[in-house]
């Protein structure tokens, strides 16, 4: 199969607001800066660069109604101490019926997108 995942697309009344989150929160350059259309991609010469999709901020007439059906699931060295930076960005903790049990906590952008911090991975789950 000859298919590869260019691009995650996140609409928004004003995709200002949720890019100017997200460079932050990655550390992610943009690489395209319209009115209607924000392109974020990894750092050049990154690990990430040309292997994880693209952050595409398009702009639409309509706001966000109800819970993603898509959302981004951050795997960080420190949990705790990425969602406090997370919240210092603007994010916000919220319920989406998650329960107090998980490993993860959810998350929403400055524009009500939802995504989760999980915990970081033991050393065994770590690939060699």
């Amino acid at each position: 199969m000859s298919l590869r995942l260019q691009a995650i697309c996140i609409d928004s009344t004003d995709p200002r607001i949720p890019a100017a989150f997200w460079d932050k929160a990655l550390g992610w350059r943009r690489t395209h800066d319209a009115d209607d259309e924000i392109a974020l991609e990894p750092p050049a010469g990154s690990p990430e660069d040309g292997v994880s999709p693209d952050l595409l901020f398009l702009k639409v007439p309509e706001g966000k109604a109800v819970k993603n059906r898509l959302h981004l699931d951050l795997r960080p060295e420190d949990r705790d101490a990425e969602v406090a930076r997370l919240e210092e960005l603007g994010a916000r903790r919220v319920s989406v019926g998650q329960g107090a049990e998980v490993t993860w906590v959810v998350l929403q952008d400055p524009d009500g997108n939802e995504f989760c911090v999980l915990r970081a991975l033991r050393p065994d789950e770590l690939a060699n």
